[in-house]
């Protein structure tokens, strides 16, 4: 016998107590229909529908109680140590950088009736999801962000809770454990590690700078020297160059523009006197909080290659260490230029590649050119569909526009090819790769924000090397027989390497510091604007003193 009901997640939750829901992942999308194909249960008490009726609007709700037979989690003897567990989370979610009034905690009460019982599953379903998933759409945010938080850790998350000896500690493991987000939580605080011991002398105000010698100077080194910052010298008054570059690492800690001059802004944040310095720092930090949920299922203990846009960086991280690190160059901050945001799999490096001019580029800024002279960027093919390379003396190049333009662009391997002598391809829709380049000039400048969008790197044939170290032994020697071929040739990596392009301008360095870089493309400030719509302030949440630790 089969009965089919209709009514979105009142029928998931319906459902799931008739056994029709197997493999339930906690998608967020109602369901239109249900199907069941087991004798159907008509016998729902009026508690039980009212519960299921209170819980549709909830996916994640509807699937969990459609499972559990609608039975109450909260109600009971039994539920009030998840009512505890749930309201401690709650207490703790500063430390994640949310606000807790987001989860409504004034109306878990200890009442024992459907109202108590869908606050706290309400508040409960809300919080795995933040924790899980990143309280924004990234895509709604800004649609340079091209990654997709996963929708199937929620309902599983439920179901442990319920069943849990001790459900604190689902709650509690259930945010990113990744090294780097429990550093930004630690951060989250207060720059505690930046506040200079008291009873140091005030550095005078000013403007001191590079080879000026005054007592300030000397002042500047030891509250410097009080929180890491060290920077010794034969005459402590000098301005020096160690002075200069420790000024510039505690400016990049504090987020302050790190021009290794001390200034107004950095005095005043060394001698203890605030300023937006410290609210910036804070809401960099929030932000990466918000972009680590949204990687929380990605695989990041595993080898992958991270590249940080704001950053100009491009490393590789192995078992949870930076294994390689290079220089890299982003795409220009202009609408068609900007990198997007996005993980896919690395599956070979090209040797000596040919550069296919982008479509997007060829008549954007070659049609003009060719239009004007025939014989204009000779150092492209003008190329048919079927891959031939055609005479340019046989085209009217006037005849097309940048919509009628029926040709590709193609360069040929060489030393002087845009892309260099490698490039590596992970697929992906907007045909983002990293790549060599002949402008290395580029690379000695501090903002590399000059690409046509793709990822130029720093060291492209070390990075190569390192790339290809799980397949050979000796990867330099493959990489060079592939390059004395002269030609195209293709590098498989097995198995593929995970490619991550992320946006973290707040970050741990080595010595596990938060180092702030700048919003080149505005990017957190959008989130930033999205956040507050949801209850955060102009600074972190105040994090509740002496909370035990895990949250």
């Amino acid at each position: 016998m089969a009965v089919r009901m209709v009514g979105g997640v009142l029928a998931l939750a319906l459902a799931g107590v008739l056994g029709a829901v197997p493999g339930v992942s906690g998608a967020r999308e109602p369901l239109a229909a249900v199907t069941v194909a087991v004798a159907p249960r008509l016998d729902f008490t009026a508690e039980q529908m009212a519960l299921a009726l209170a819980v549709s609007g909830d996916a994640d709700l509807a699937a969990f109680y459609g499972s559990n037979g609608l039975r109450p989690i909260f109600l009971g003897p039994e539920g009030e140590a998840r009512r505890s567990a749930l309201r401690e989370a709650i207490q703790n979610a500063p430390r994640h950088g949310i606000p807790a009034a987001r989860y409504q905690p004034d109306r878990l009460t200890d009442a024992q009736d459907l109202t108590a019982e869908v606050a706290h599953a309400r508040a409960l379903s809300r919080l795995l999801r933040d924790l899980t998933e990143g309280i924004l759409n990234p895509a709604r945010v800004d649609p340079e962000i091209k990654r997709q938080p996963l929708r199937t850790a929620v309902t599983p998350l439920l179901a442990r809770f319920q069943v849990a000896a001790d459900p604190a500690a689902v709650l509690a493991g259930a945010g990113p454990d990744h090294p780097a987000y429990l550093a930004l939580q630690q951060a989250l605080s207060g720059p505690a590690d930046l506040v200079v011991p008291p009873g140091l002398p005030r550095i005078a105000t000013g403007v001191w700078r590079p080879g000026q010698r005054a007592a300030a100077v000397t002042d500047l080194r030891v509250r410097l020297a009080a929180i890491g910052f060290a920077a010794t010298g034969p005459d402590l008054s000098l301005y020096d160059d160690a002075l200069t570059q420790a000024v510039a690492a505690y400016q990049r800690a504090a987020g302050l523009p790190d021009d290794g001059v001390a200034g107004p802004q950095t005095i005043a944040a060394l001698n203890g006197d605030g300023g937006a310095g410290q609210d910036a720092r804070q809401r960099a930090i929030l932000v990466a909080l918000e972009r680590m949920r949204w990687m929380a299922a990605e695989d990041l203990d595993s080898r992958h290659v991270w590249v940080n846009i704001p950053e100009f960086s491009t490393t590789i991280i192995e078992d949870g260490a930076e294994v390689f690190r290079t220089r890299s160059v982003m795409g220009k901050d202009t609408p068609e230029m900007r990198t997007p945001e996005f993980s896919e799999l690395m599956a070979n490096v090209v040797v000596n590649p040919s550069w296919n001019v982008p479509r997007s580029i060829a008549v954007r800024d070659y049609l003009p050119r060719l239009q004007a002279n025939r014989y204009a960027v000779s150092h492209l093919d003008v190329v048919d569909g079927a891959g031939r390379v055609l005479a340019r003396d046989g085209i009217d190049f006037t005849r097309f526009s940048a919509a009628s333009f029926p040709f590709r662009l193609r360069q040929k391997p060489s030393d002087v090819n845009a892309l260099g002598m490698v490039k590596f391809i992970f697929p992906n829709p907007w045909n983002i790769y990293l790549h060599d380049t002949p402008s290395k000039h580029l690379f000695a400048n501090r903002v590399r924000a000059d690409s046509n969008g793709c990822i130029r790197i720093g060291d492209p044939v070390d990075l190569a090397h390192a790339l290809l170290s799980h397949q050979t032994d000796d990867p330099a020697a493959m990489f060079q027989r592939a390059r004395d071929r002269e030609r195209e040739t293709w590098l498989s990596l097995t198995p593929p390497v995970p490619v991550h392009l992320v946006y973290f301008t707040a970050w741990p360095g080595p010595d596990g510091r938060i180092r702030l870089f700048d919003d080149i493309y505005g990017r957190d400030a959008r989130i930033w604007e999205a956040l507050q719509t949801h209850g955060f302030g102009a600074t972190a949440p105040a994090v509740v003193a002496e909370l035990p630790s895990g949250l």
